[in-house]
């Protein structure tokens, strides 16, 4: 049923498959605009937009105009009949920094048929490898042969010659003398203006955070080259290739890998466009990931990954890196350089000491994963009890005797200096000897300790039975303290 207006007359409408077909035109008309022109291509039916004395610009049905010397427009008389607005065809003779040049007389890829007209117009031709020679390469075109420097097969260094040996490839001619007795070719500099082509056409497709798909075609120390468009690569530095920690990119990448890239950015260096692009921007941070992972007080398994003269850096979760300094490096041995106890690459326990999200800074400690050894002194050696222990030192003040790693105390020389017993004068670094402790200061980490038969002191003999009706009161005046404290938590409990 057709519809009407408020005056009865019919309205018509674009029917759906009317609307999909103009829609359709419309994308296509689109998709060539942006298209990509390549050198030797015709162009029909050019409108020539402006004439200058020297320059002249024409439409070439894209986005970007071209120019052509105004004095091709001449004819062969020298008489000039163009004017703005005429139509003619042309030929891209080159592409080169975005600019687009055409001619009258060049001829497309497929008329170029003889390696004059190649050098002549600036067209690519094909050739075949025939050959490594002094300095670079023989190269068999129609029949002739052409030499190509080693710097100009490719557009990257070159480390194995002998793998271009019989492929095809297309080239641009340099040179062409003597009848073409003396013929240069260089397929790099078609590289870089197929490069040049690729990359205008990328930037003006997309912007710097741009997210992208590419593939690693090489990997260097400090960094990967990353292909995102044809013949157009994007270098990762090593510091954007991962949130963690890497000595080369190889670690987690290999070429011929399909990456997710983040455009970061377009700058000229030495004269030459790079593009900068990140692997690790295009993830999620780690911090947000694993910041509920992460707590105060656990004890985890981490990767030593730097070593500075305050301490030592350790990966607790990719891309998360904790410091261990060098007072939380031992609690048995006094810790001067990290590397007495760590190395790179080393798997350690630590504990989370501290977080700071907002400066994304983590203090992790080796010691408190360990253990305090002195944590549970008290009970192991309580005052009076015997222990055998190894003379670490021998001082004008006493021995300072080992009892356990972490753990030593100090024998005054006065407890021993009028015994006869034990010979204690004559004792040497190494000795092992029975000891007693006689006191224990458990703030300032100090034992004091005294012969197992010092008349002066009668605890020793006491021990096992004050042990045994005493409990911890053999501790001292700490250990006293810390007894009647346990006790009435038990009277309360109960």
């Amino acid at each position: 049923m057709s519809k009407k207006d408020i005056f009865g007359d019919e309205i018509k409408t674009v029917e759906q498959d009317e609307f999909s077909e103009l829609l359709a035109q419309s994308e296509d008309h689109k998709s060539v605009l942006h298209r990509n022109l390549k050198a030797g291509e015709k162009i029909t039916a050019a409108e020539i937009l402006s004439i200058g004395k020297e320059e002249s610009y024409v439409s070439t049905g894209t986005t970007q105009d071209a120019m052509i010397m105004t004095k091709e427009l001449c004819e062969p008389d020298g008489t000039f009949k163009y004017k703005v607005g005429d139509r003619l065809d042309v030929f891209v003779s080159q592409i080169k920094k975005g600019e687009i040049r055409v001619s009258r007389t060049g001829k497309s890829n497929s008329e170029a048929d003889s390696i004059e007209d190649a050098f002549d117009c600036m067209l690519p031709i094909e050739g075949r490898v025939s050959e490594v020679c002094n300095g670079g390469f023989r190269i068999l075109i129609m029949g002739k042969t052409a030499f190509c420097p080693i710097s100009q097969i490719d557009s990257k260094h070159v480390t194995d010659a002998q793998s271009y040996i019989g492929k095809k490839l297309d080239f641009m001619v340099t040179q062409f003398e003597q009848g073409g007795r003396n013929i240069v070719v260089s397929r790099r500099k078609l590289l870089d203006q197929q490069k040049e082509e690729s990359e205008a056409l990328f930037l003006d497709e997309h912007k710097p955070g741009d997210l992208l798909k590419g593939v690693v075609t090489r990997i260097e120390k400090f960094g990967a080259f990353v292909e995102i468009a044809p013949s157009l690569d994007g270098l990762v530095h090593i510091s954007e290739v991962s949130w963690s920690r890497l000595e080369n990119p190889s670690e987690v990448l290999s070429v011929g890998q399909v990456v997710e890239v983040k455009f970061l950015k377009s700058e000229i260096v030495d004269g030459k466009s790079k593009l900068s692009l990140s692997i690790k921007q295009a993830s999620a941070q780690p911090w947000e990931t694993h910041k509920d992972e992460m707590k105060i007080g656990s004890i985890v398994n981490g990767r030593v990954t730097n070593i500075l003269k305050f301490g030592a850096f350790v990966q607790i979760k990719p891309g998360i890196e904790g410091l261990v300094p060098l007072s939380e490096m031992s609690y048995t041995k006094r810790i001067v350089k990290a590397e007495d106890v760590v190395k790179v690459g080393d798997t350690v326990r630590v504990m989370i000491k501290e977080i700071k999200p907002e400066d994304k800074k983590i203090l992790l400690s080796i010691r408190d994963a360990e253990g305090d050894p002195w944590a549970m002194v008290i009970s192991k050696y309580p005052v009076g009890s015997l222990v055998t222990g190894v003379i670490e030192r021998k001082e004008t003040f006493g021995y300072i005797i080992k009892i356990e790693d972490g753990i030593s105390g100090l024998l005054p020389k006065n407890f021993y200096r009028d015994l006869t017993e034990g010979d204690w004068d004559h004792k040497k670094v190494g000795d092992s000897v029975q000891i007693q402790v006689a006191e224990i200061k458990f703030e300032d980490r100090k034992i004091t300790l005294r012969p197992p038969n010092d008349e002066a002191d009668e605890s020793w003999k006491n021990y096992e039975q004050n042990k045994k009706s005493q409990g911890q009161q053999g501790m001292g005046s700490f250990g006293g303290a810390f007894g009647d404290q346990l006790k009435s938590l038990v009277i309360n409990k109960k």
